[in-house]
């Protein structure tokens, strides 16, 4: 599929886009895969492990997904392009609301315009659990995000580029996860907890890969795809990671929620299940959810239906994290 093609991800220098380049250039032979991000240090200690005299298809331009200008200049000759530049800590989103915006809103608009005017094919942008329902500033960039993607495909009218979005939970072993806090704090004893109660869906950096390269396969445009992940309860991932450690309960963070969720009720009249996926269809009549069905299969979800990590028919146990903990170790190594 990208054999031969040109591929730019946004936000490359990131957790995703790291594993992103490095499987891409095992699997595929892309004739440019373009790695853009603002942190200049971020991309030359990702050429000391990705140079361009080794993988020749490689580049690297620095930029921000703020700057149109710089877009344009990007995408030019791009065939796919993966959006996952964000800024995603909840906590420093809540304290600089318009950085936030402008960033997860505003890029999002930019990178879409540029995708259309420069003939990008097509574009995958990463979401999060936290733009369904969103009660804190970051979850409704990402749901403002989503939204602007999900109608891009229409807005291109006679363009062929065509927009989708992956949504996925909490990355295993990515930076600001709880698994590297946890792992590093179980060295004092103590392990603090939010909520006893607290659920949340967990996915490794492989799997979040895989899920984004199977998607540009599957997309038609509009859509939001979601895979069918595990849940597990914090305090049970804290118990994993320390099983001798004392736990604390410390209470929640501002605008963080106790469960999380993928799919809401409000949806569930234009999801699709799939085997190993949810597809969210957009709302506008240019889709027709039997007919989806007839085109790609799958079945409709019931009304009411809600994708939520509480009641989330998938548990990991405690040796499955530490699995997963371990293969994440291992790419992050």
């Amino acid at each position: 599929m990208l054999n031969g093609k040109s591929v730019l991800i946004t936000g490359g220098t990131g957790s995703f886009g790291r594993r992103f380049v490095e499987i891409v250039l095992e699997r595929y032979k892309p004739q440019k895969l373009i790695v853009f991000s603002r942190d200049e240090l971020k991309q030359f200690e990702m050429q000391e492990q990705f140079s361009e005299e080794k993988y020749p298809a490689i580049r690297y331009f620095i930029g921000d997904v703020r700057d149109r200008e710089r877009l344009y200049r990007a995408f030019d000759g791009v065939d796919y392009v993966v959006h996952a530049a964000a800024l995603k800590q909840v906590p420093a989103a809540e304290y600089n609301p318009t950085e936030a915006i402008k960033t997860n809103v505003l890029g999002a608009a930019n990178v879409i315009d540029a995708a259309i005017d420069r003939g990008v094919s097509r574009v995958i942008a990463l979401s999060t659990d936290k733009a369904a329902s969103p009660i804190n500033l970051y979850g409704a960039t990402k749901l403002c995000s989503d939204k602007l993607f999900t109608a891009a495909s229409a807005l291109a009218g006679g363009h062929d580029t065509r927009f989708s979005v992956v949504r996925y939970g909490n990355v295993v072993g990515s930076r600001g996860s709880v698994v590297p806090f946890f792992l590093k704090q179980r060295a004092t004893g103590k392990l603090p907890v939010t909520d006893p109660k607290m659920t949340r869906f967990w996915i490794t950096l492989d799997q979040g890969v895989e899920f984004v390269l199977s998607c540009f396969d599957r997309m038609n445009g509009g859509e939001i795809f979601v895979p069918k992940i595990p849940s597990m309860k914090l305090i049970d991932l804290a118990k994993a990671i320390g099983p001798n450690c004392e736990l604390e309960i410390v209470g929640k963070r501002p605008g963080e929620k106790v469960h999380e969720l993928m799919v809401g009720e409000d949806d569930a009249d234009n999801t699709v299940e799939f085997d190993d996926y949810y597809s969210i269809l957009p709302s506008g009549r240019q889709y027709n959810r039997d007919k989806y069905m007839e085109q790609r299969g799958g079945k409709p979800c019931d009304e009411g239906f809600r994708y939520s990590s509480e009641t989330n028919t998938r548990w990991l146990t405690a040796a499955e994290m530490e699995q997963m903990i371990v293969a994440g170790s291992h790419i992050a190594g």
